[in-house]
């Protein structure tokens, strides 16, 4: 289970790495009929998994928001060093569970709620795909009107 958990945000990483890289750079933060743009949905999807292994890593669950706005990360290179960064945190919170039993800790969140582990991975990943999928649903938008 940690495998499959550990491979599943790898693929999130890598799929949004790729969507950064194939855009030129003034689409990234260009508004789509939903109001958002394919920026904004990545930030979001990265924040959501930063917050979450932050907090496992350092007991951190800050929301990402003030480091994560498009005037601070408006190149392709800084969005993809935030998102190596997110990957970084995301592995040292890999490398710490160990066995599958680990995922049936509970853990305090900042709501004083606990949660299984496994809880919160899925829930964090679930959450992160669907910004994922706003921004590929944004990045098709805007190429259907060019």
């Amino acid at each position: 289970m940690i495998d499959c958990l550990d491979r599943e945000f790898a693929r999130l990483h890598e799929r949004t790495a790729k969507l950064i890289a194939s855009l030129p750079e003034q689409v990234f933060y260009q508004k789509v009929s939903s109001g958002t743009s394919v920026g904004e949905n990545v930030l979001r999807s990265a924040a959501v998994v930063e917050q979450t292994f932050g907090g496992l890593t350092a007991n951190l669950w800050d929301d990402p928001f003030e480091w994560t706005l498009p005037e601070t990360l408006s190149t392709e290179v800084k969005l993809l060093e935030y998102l190596q960064e997110v990957e970084q945190t995301r592995r040292r919170a890999f490398a710490a569970i160990r066995v599958d039993s680990d995922l049936l800790r509970k853990i305090s969140l900042p709501s004083e709620e606990l949660q299984p582990l496994v809880q919160v991975l899925i829930e964090t990943l679930v959450r992160a795909v669907a910004y994922q999928s706003r921004a590929h649903e944004c990045t098709l938008e805007f190429l259907n009107s060019q």
